[in-house]
């Protein structure tokens, strides 16, 4: 099956689990007044205040905040060269929280469009510090070196935002949501001073497929066929901070999306980064859609946060790789 079939075969999946989103609860509501409420909204059916008011939010904040975690993932997977990569095991989400914690507990800052930036303040920080980390040495960066750097970094940010926690508790409640990564509890308006990051970000990890698979081929290579490595390098790197913070001060720290859906998409799509970013995009919105859904049914009537289901499903993967990768050594 060519690649172009199984991305549309993608694509009606996203939309399914979009549709299950929107339909499926503690209240399930009927498909056909799911799109009632879409097309003919009436303020007085409590079924169409419940997708209007609730699911569709959810909804498309899952959509735009899996596309962006995974597409990232991917960039940092070409950027290191390193299949353990992704925004939660290098830091990046971890500073990112700490930043939003620290604004949030101590200068009360809660506007979306600040917090926005101020994530992306955290996380750029976080890796440079992973990279700096890494590269230290006579032996400069390696796989193995990243992942260390990248887990010491984590650790001393959630340590941080632990430290800030405790010592402010009145706190707690305004940051829980951040801390264990929801989609819930967000309406569109919040989303949209995230748009203008998340979305040219996204189109320009698009136009970069071919200048990745130059890169993929060793940096040698690349130069000689005319590619700015350096340059390159940097936007990869610009682009991840810019996907992953902004995901991060949208729903908060969810991980794994960025190191499985990368690993899942070259399995159904192949290596050539042309069509491994749009299938990031695509599966990884998919992905975390369902597994919000799987999280309302899980403990019903309540539910958990996302970032547990994904973790869930991360963490059996990432030994997988982790085990497989020693077998290769």
């Amino acid at each position: 099956m060519p690649p172009a079939t199984r991305l549309l075969l993608g694509l009606v999946l996203m939309l399914a689990a979009f549709g299950a989103s929107l339909s499926f609860g503690q209240t399930t509501i009927p498909f056909a007044s799911v799109m009632e409420a879409l097309i003919q909204f009436d303020a007085t059916n409590t079924e169409h205040l419940i997708v209007q008011g609730s699911r569709l939010p959810r909804a498309v904040i899952a959509l735009l905040v899996g596309a962006a975690l995974a597409v990232a993932g991917a960039l940092m997977q070409a950027l290191t060269r390193n299949p353990l990569a992704s925004p939660a095991i290098f830091g990046v989400n971890a500073g990112a929280v700490f930043a939003i914690v620290l604004a949030s507990t101590l200068f009360s800052v809660f506007a979306m469009d600040s917090l926005l930036w101020i994530g992306l303040g955290g996380a750029t920080l976080a890796g440079a510090l992973v990279y700096g980390l890494a590269g230290a040495g006579p032996q400069g960066s390696t796989p193995v070196r990243l992942v260390l750097a990248g887990a010491a970094v984590t650790a001393l940010f959630v340590a941080f935002t632990q430290a800030l926690l405790v010592s402010n508790r009145e706190g707690l409640d305004s940051v829980l949501f951040w801390l264990a990564g929801s989609v819930s509890g967000r309406n569109l308006d919040m989303v949209l001073p995230a748009l203008p990051l998340i979305l040219p970000a996204l189109a320009a990890s698009l136009l970069l497929g071919h200048a990745i698979n130059l890169l993929m081929s060793g940096e040698d290579i690349a130069r000689g066929l005319g590619q700015n490595v350096a340059r390159l390098k940097t936007c990869l790197a610009l682009l991840t901070v810019c996907l992953a913070g902004s995901a991060v001060a949208i729903a908060g720290n969810i991980g794994f999306i960025g190191l499985i859906v990368p690993h899942m998409v070259r399995g159904l799509l192949g290596h050539d980064y042309r069509w491994v970013v749009p299938g990031c995009a695509v599966f990884g919105a998919s992905l975390l859609l369902v597994a919000d859904v799987a999280a309302r049914f899980l403990i019903m009537p309540q539910e958990i946060p996302v970032g547990v289901m994904t973790a869930l499903l991360g963490t059996p993967f990432f030994i997988y790789l982790a085990r497989r990768g020693l077998r290769y050594e």
